[in-house]
């Protein structure tokens, strides 16, 4: 028996995934100094569309709303929050990826 919160979950061992994979392209621009503006694309493009859009929007427009009717503890307030918290931070850190790349093909080569 599948319980409601697996697909999520599933959907978070493949976000993990992709994170890793953005933590690796890191490391090889720190060493390269040379950003692979396909991979951010892919990244960006994922991380809006899938992490964001379709998980992120499960978790709040379904999951978190019918919570937010419920009795829950104050431990599991407090994960919740921190979860949109970690979903607006996630916005804006892509954003400023977003904001970064445009710069480095303006010719900002510190971006």
């Amino acid at each position: 028996m599948v319980l409601p919160i697996g697909p999520l979950m599933i959907e978070h061992r493949l976000i993990e995934k992709m994170i890793k994979l953005i933590d690796k392209e890191l490391i090889n621009i720190e060493k390269e100094n040379k950003p692979n503006l396909d991979f951010i694309t892919t990244a960006v493009d994922f991380i809006k569309t899938y992490a964001d859009a379709c998980h992120h929007g499960k978790e709040e427009d379904i999951l978190f709303r019918e919570l937010k009717k419920k009795q829950i503890s104050d431990e599991h307030k407090t994960i919740m929050n921190e979860l949109i918290q970690e979903h607006i931070h996630g916005r804006k850190l892509t954003s400023e990826v977003l904001e970064e790349k445009i710069r480095y093909l303006q010719g900002n080569k510190n971006s």
